[in-house]
């Protein structure tokens, strides 16, 4: 129960691309009946945005600016809160950010809502943000050169080298590349990226964790390992004497380990986390486990934001038929986590 005490985490939920299906799915997560009593849930972004998007689901709530966290919950259901970035109007919207399209000022929506809800957790106004699916060519149109959230966090935070932790079943997953093509992917594998990426999974485990000495996982590149050269040889070269060195810094880190394997090795709780080494490498195995029970992380931030797992749709945006479980579980996680956010300041503060 949230009481003066034992106030209930505040988590910040923004509205995405105002174009996507953002808004529909932060609606359904606002009246989640399995909720209140675990987390409060705050909006951020478009009130206009935001009420388009819960007529698109069929509800009828009233949208509530607030501007502090000592405004009390509304007891009505129905009335949902948001940290109105109002740039746009009811009246507007249509015109400005029709559904399901590539637009300058749905970007400039979706980046408005993410600076305030990071000022908002740099403040205290909130303990953690939950971010619903940007739109990378409308962030692009609205004047933006970074990647996506995690480069905009990082810019606006400060920080220096955030990057993605997954959490599903218990399991932390990690990246030594993301965003690169599958070539060029393995010619960023080095040794010096490989040292970097397990520190930095290794920091995170520790961080978003009750165990000091946990151990990570370093999943191989090749079929069977490389089966002693046979399929390539990054394993001997590269990810071995890797694995040596963070064990002669007094780490836990095994591997490599075949990929066929490690990351089920790790879902039965042989390992803390697993390193992977390219972005479909970690991404197929924790969707499978559970597609929707998986959320990003942002690690390397002094303040705490989870994800959803995917994108946009705008194939559906606007038809009320959006699954909002990913949206909800990120939301979950973000409460989960809070008592750790402490540990992440010391860890990554900016200096």
């Amino acid at each position: 129960m949230d009481d003066a005490t034992n106030p209930l985490p505040v988590v910040a939920l923004t509205l995405g691309d105002p174009a996507g299906i953002g808004p529909e799915i932060v609606a359904r997560t606002l009246v989640d009946p399995g909720l209140p009593g675990i987390v409060r849930c705050v909006a951020v972004g478009d009130a206009a945005a935001l009420r388009r998007g819960a007529r698109a689901c069929g509800f009828d709530l009233t949208v509530r600016a607030i501007d502090s966290r000592e405004t009390p919950p509304d007891p009505d259901p129905a009335v949902v809160d948001i940290l109105d970035t109002a740039t746009v109007t009811d009246e507007d919207i249509a015109d400005a950010m029709p559904w399901g399209r590539v637009g300058a000022p749905a970007g400039a929506a979706a980046l408005a809502a993410i600076r305030l809800a990071v000022r908002a957790a740099e403040t205290g106004m909130v303990d953690a943000i939950a971010t619903a699916p940007i739109n990378k060519e409308s962030i692009w149109a609205a004047g933006t050169e970074q990647l996506g959230h995690t480069e905009l966090l990082g810019e606006l935070t400060g920080a220096a080298h955030p990057d993605t932790m997954f959490v599903v079943g218990g399991l932390k997953i990690f990246f030594t590349t993301r965003h690169a093509s599958l070539r060029k992917a393995l010619d960023l594998i080095t040794p010096e990226r490989v040292d970097a990426a397990i520190l930095a999974a290794y920091d995170a485990l520790r961080v978003f964790g009750d165990d000091d000495a946990p151990m990570l996982a370093v999943a191989a590149v090749n079929p069977h390992g490389g089966e002693g050269g046979a399929f390539g040889d990054e394993e001997i070269e590269i990810l071995a004497p890797a694995v040596e060195r963070a064990r002669a810094r007094g780490l836990d880190v095994v591997g490599p380990i075949p990929a066929d394997a490690v990351f089920h090795q790790g879902l039965r709780g042989r390992y803390a986390g697993v390193l992977s080494h390219f972005h479909d490498q970690g991404h197929i195995a924790a969707k499978t486990f559970d597609f929707d029970g998986t959320i990003s992380v942002t690690v390397g931030l002094p303040i705490l934001r989870t994800s959803v797992d995917h994108g946009t749709a705008f194939d559906i945006a606007g038809m009320g038929v959006a699954e909002y479980a990913s949206m909800r579980e990120a939301v979950r996680g973000a409460a989960r986590l809070v008592r750790y956010l402490p540990k992440a300041r010391d860890c990554w503060a900016v200096r």
